[in-house]
């Protein structure tokens, strides 16, 4: 990797909150960290629901949330246009329903990159799987925006399985690990990352996409590279677990997110006694103006109103499946099926 460089200018710190803060190309990013306990033998959890406002929980009681799940904790059946969901699965499972047809059911370490495009309605359900132990879950769900030219593409359906990602490691003289996840952005010296969807601003090889994620052992240290497109990409890592950072000579204040000039390279330290993670986002702005009324994502007010009369008129292509939160079993195998009817699975 590159050597930085002694020029490089000061990084920008703001606070995390929830969701994360984001810039364009990004539209949204959260990180669910949900520790929930044993199932209940229908994929809900063996606990209370008592004091939850059930259909809207986002309350981390004892340290877990049921969303707008009713008896198995998620999102039900909801709607999208004109944007893309990139959801990263470090820990656990997720049910994937859509109008299009399209199922699965990933998690520990794959990433479901979906395409809304014109428009599509799709489910996210966290089924509690096991009975006899906890049912932890951490995900990253991270919307990135779409060109006006792409905004009523056909809806895109894609699986990245865990281990059809580059990964980068180094390793230093005392043994300390740094490690790097590449779910899109080639890195370089290492192989590609599977290719986005065809309409992704992400497939333009100029919009300089990227998502890592980055590990860093207690002591470790790892150079990011300047990016591509020099000063017209921005870079922004989220810092959000971990003891104490430095990123290009400046100490980082806790957990936040930061700003970094992507023209030049930049040295992370872990200067504590605990591993440090970061999550890092990356790409050229599409510069287009953004009209956004929740699930919708448009250029104009009347594009806006325009999804609204469409979903109501179509559904997107309605919802085949028996109820709004489909589960798809006790088998915790992963597995993905398209619209076409082809299933895959990891290898």
């Amino acid at each position: 990797m590159s050597t930085p460089d002694a020029d490089l200018p000061a990084p920008t710190f703001l606070p995390l909150g929830f969701p994360w803060p984001t810039q364009d190309p990004f539209l949204f990013c959260v990180h669910h960290d949900d520790r929930y306990p044993a199932g209940n033998g229908r994929f809900g959890p063996a606990a209370s629901l008592a004091g939850r406002q059930i259909g809207s929980d986002f309350s981390c009681r004892d340290g877990w949330s049921m969303y707008h799940g009713q008896s198995v904790p998620g999102f039900p059946a909801h709607p999208h246009r004109g944007f893309e969901t990139v959801t990263l699965v470090r820990t656990g499972r997720i049910d994937h329903a859509d109008s299009a047809g399209a199922a699965a059911r990933y998690g520990d370490g794959d990433v479901q990159w979906l395409t809304a495009g014109r428009g599509i309605q799709h489910s996210e359900m966290f089924p509690l799987l096991r009975t006899d132990a906890p049912n932890p879950l951490d995900l990253f769900q991270i919307w990135l925006n779409l060109p006006a030219r792409s905004k009523f593409a056909e809806p895109h359906f894609t699986m990245f399985w865990a281990d059809t990602m580059p990964r980068h490691v180094e390793t230093d003289a005392e043994g300390r690990r740094a490690k790097l996840l590449c779910v899109a952005g080639a890195l370089p010296d290492l192989a590609a990352p599977p290719s986005p969807p065809p309409d992704s601003w992400a497939s333009v090889a100029e919009a300089d996409v990227a998502i890592w994620t980055l590990r860093l052992d207690a002591g470790a240290r790892l150079t990011l590279p300047a990016a591509r497109g020099g000063a017209a990409t921005k870079r922004r890592l989220y810092f959000f677990l971990g003891d104490g950072l430095r990123i290009a000579d400046q100490p980082v204040p806790g957990h936040c997110a930061i700003d970094l000039a992507a023209e030049r390279p930049a040295e992370i330290v872990n200067t504590s006694t605990t591993p440090a993670e970061l999550l890092m986002l990356q790409g050229r702005p599409i510069g287009e103006p953004v009209a956004q009324y929740g699930p919708f994502v448009m250029n104009t007010q009347a594009e806006i109103r325009q999804a609204f009369a469409d979903y109501q008129r179509t559904g997107f292509g309605g919802w085949s499946w028996d109820d709004a939160a489909p589960v798809h079993g006790p088998d915790a195998a992963r597995f993905a099926r398209h619209p076409d009817g082809r299933v895959e699975r990891p290898e």
